[in-house]
C-alpha cells in the first residue's frame, strides 16, 4: 500500500520542466509546432489578445446558457445576441468617448447622446436575456425591439459621421451587428 502511494506521489514531487520565459518567445519562431505541453507552456505565457478574451466570452456564455436547467430552445442565438449586446454597448461608450475628444464636439452632441443611450439599452438587454429562470416572454421582445430601435439610431447616426471619425464607422458596425442579433433573437422567441 506503501509502495503505491510512493509511486503516485512521486511525479508530483519531481521538480517540475523548465518553462519558457517571454523573452525566450519574443521573436522566436513558432514554439508551437512542436508537443502539446510546448504549446500549454506557450499560451500560459502569452498575455491575452483581444479575440482570445473574447473567445473566453463566448465559451463562458455559452457553457452557462447550455447547462442552465432552464435553457432556451435557441442557445446559439441567444449567446450571439447577448455577445453583440455587450460588444455593441462597448463601442457606444468608446465611441461617446472619442467623440468628446473631438476638436468639434458641438458637432458630435447628438451622437454621444445616442451612443451614451444605445450602450445603456444594450447592457439591460444584454442582462435580462442572460437570465433564463421563469422568463416573462413580453419584457424580452419589448427589450430586444427597444434594442434593435436603439442600435438602428445609433447607426444611422454614428455613419453621419464615418467619413470624417473612424470611430463612428467601427460603432456602426457593431450597432447593425447588434440590431441584426436582435432580430435574429426575436424571430425565435415563441409566438
Amino acid at each position: 500500500m506503501e509502495q503505491e502511494a510512493d509511486a503516485t506521489l512521486r511525479p508530483l514531487l519531481a521538480p517540475s520542466k523548465p518553462t519558457l520565459g517571454l523573452r525566450e518567445l519574443d521573436g522566436a519562431a513558432d514554439p508551437c509546432r512542436g508537443s502539446a505541453e510546448v504549446c500549454a507552456l506557450v499560451d500560459a505565457k502569452r498575455p491575452p489578445t483581444s479575440s482570445s478574451i473574447w473567445e473566453a466570452i463566448h465559451v463562458t456564455v455559452q457553457e452557462m446558457l447550455q447547462t442552465h436547467p432552464a435553457a432556451a430552445a435557441d442557445v446559439q442565438t441567444l449567446v450571439r445576441c447577448i455577445e453583440d449586446c455587450f460588444a455593441c454597448a462597448e463601442s457606444c461608450t468608446a465611441c461617446a468617448d472619442a467623440c468628446l475628444a473631438e476638436d468639434q464636439v458641438g458637432d458630435l452632441r447628438r451622437c454621444i447622446r445616442i451612443n451614451l443611450d444605445c450602450a445603456d439599452v444594450c447592457i439591460a438587454t444584454g442582462n435580462v436575456l442572460t437570465r433564463q429562470t421563469e422568463p416573462e416572454t413580453s419584457v424580452i421582445r419589448t427589450l430586444l425591439e427597444a434594442c434593435a430601435a436603439a442600435c438602428r439610431a445609433c447607426g444611422e447616426e454614428c455613419e453621419r459621421h464615418a467619413e470624417h471619425h473612424e470611430h463612428c464607422r467601427i460603432c456602426a458596425d457593431a450597432c447593425r451587428s447588434c440590431e441584426q442579433a436582435c432580430e435574429d433573437a426575436l424571430s425565435s422567441l415563441p409566438a
